[in-house]
């Protein structure tokens, strides 16, 4: 067992709890009218897209999602929302020094004891779902829920679809099938992003992600019979038949998005098992990524 393993696992009451202590930390989070920015590196610049786009669609505000490193600096916005899970990233920390006392800032971070804590003007620490794995599972999606908590989206429903996906088998032969592409709408873009990324780290795996109606305008011609194209959220009229067609896999989103992100995540450590691989020490990367002055 490794620890990814269990840190997935535990989603299901990481996301409960994040769920509950959402109203704890309304002061420090976006309020409804102000223009938010999302920032974040890696899996968290993926989670800020799937935040970003809830909140602008829910009609809360304009919203815009960031990898730290292009954050737009002559962009004027009310607050930024910084996560990262070690709270030592060094293009997150040197966003959040630059914009101190023009823009107001809130991290959402794991551990309480890294520089992110006096980087921001507001911390939110959920250091129940820090991890010791470098391939990050659990902070990432309680993060997210958290956020979806705040703006009223979260429900109970949602942990149950986490537990189903946790108890489900894979679908037959998907382990073995050697491309993976994952598509989204909306919210589910950054998922996808997310999932394809989980499969690069953990597994080594080739793997792509789209916006679901960008799948048609090129990228579905490498689609083979070992191929395994999975949806997240609904599917546009036809692009399953379509998929089918190239004899490729089709994995349909069948719970909520969150939880199909268990599903791969799932994935990738059974992908990386078959292969030999250590999903909690991916190579060439770390828990954090700091660079030198």
């Amino acid at each position: 067992m490794t620890y990814v393993d269990d840190e997935l696992n535990s989603q299901p009451e990481c996301w409960t709890r994040a769920a509950e202590e959402a109203a704890r930390h309304t002061a420090a989070l976006p309020t409804a009218g102000e223009r938010v920015a999302i920032v974040g590196c890696g899996t968290s610049y993926f989670m800020a897209q799937s935040a970003a786009a809830l909140r602008e669609d829910a009609g809360l505000g304009e919203t815009d999602a960031f990898a730290a490193s292009e954050f737009p600096r002559r962009r004027a916005y009310d607050r930024l929302v910084a996560l990262t899970r070690s709270g030592t990233t060094t293009e997150v920390l040197e966003l959040l020094t630059e914009l101190k006392g023009r823009t107001r800032t809130v991290a959402l971070t794991a551990d309480p004891r890294t520089p992110v804590m006096g980087a921001a003007d507001d911390v939110v620490v959920l250091d129940f779902a820090d991890e010791r794995s470098v391939v990050q599972t659990r902070f990432a999606t309680t993060a997210l829920t958290l956020l979806r908590a705040h703006l009223g989206l979260h429900t109970d429903a949602v942990v149950a679809d986490a537990r189903a996906a946790l108890a489900a088998e894979l679908p037959e032969g998907l382990v073995e099938r050697t491309q993976f592409t994952f598509l989204g709408r909306g919210w589910t873009v950054g998922l996808a992003n997310e999932a394809g990324l989980k499969m690069r780290e953990a597994s080594l795996s080739w793997t792509e992600a789209y916006p679901a109606m960008e799948y048609r305008h090129g990228p579905i011609s490498i689609s083979t019979a070992g191929t395994a194209t999975w949806m997240f959220g609904e599917a546009p009229d036809g692009l399953a038949e379509q998929v089918r067609d190239t004899g490729a896999m089709w994995v349909p989103g069948e719970l909520d998005p969150l939880a199909e992100l268990v599903r791969a995540q799932r994935l990738a450590v059974a992908v990386a098992a078959a292969r030999g691989l250590d999903p909690d020490r991916p190579r060439h990367l770390t828990r954090s990524v700091i660079l030198a002055p």
